[in-house]
């Protein structure tokens, strides 16, 4: 799934497109939510699996987005989870205010393009970074 400052588009075998005046309600079910403590024994997990040369990356994990469209339309499609292990709950809350305000056209996500242009991460941001670019986007910040 593409977000752009036009609309939400699905990719796969079965493409399709819609303007963000067509979008009525967009949500992620299924992200993969686990505490701190849990994140950091699998990330723990994973180092000494590795060390031991017995790790095997998985794929990761599998989302379901469902797009409401004006017209009375549902649509869910399959995505799979950015997070290396999983998000935090925050993670999640946030993502879906903001994924709300790109429907109401509130927000765009040229937000997050800007933002990556500007920032230029070097690496993948941890649970508390990413809340806080979040939180930023949110204008909570």
């Amino acid at each position: 799934m593409l977000l752009s400052p036009v609309g939400v588009r699905i990719t796969g075998p079965a493409p399709q497109a819609w303007r963000w005046s067509a979008v009525m309600d967009l949500q992620v079910t299924e992200a993969p939510v686990r505490s701190t403590l849990v994140r950091w024994a699998a990330r723990g997990l994973s180092v000494a699996a590795a060390a031991l040369d017995a790790w095997v990356p998985g794929s990761p994990a599998e989302m379901t987005v469902v797009i409401t469209t004006t017209q009375g339309d549902r649509i869910e499609s399959p995505v799979f989870s950015g997070a290396a292990t999983a998000y935090t709950q925050r993670e999640v809350d946030l993502s879906l205010g903001l994924l709300a305000r790109f429907t109401r056209g509130e927000s765009s996500p040229a937000a997050l393009t800007n933002w990556w242009n500007d920032a230029q991460p070097g690496e993948v941001l941890r649970s508390r970074e990413r809340e806080a670019v979040l939180e930023g986007w949110l204008g909570m910040a």
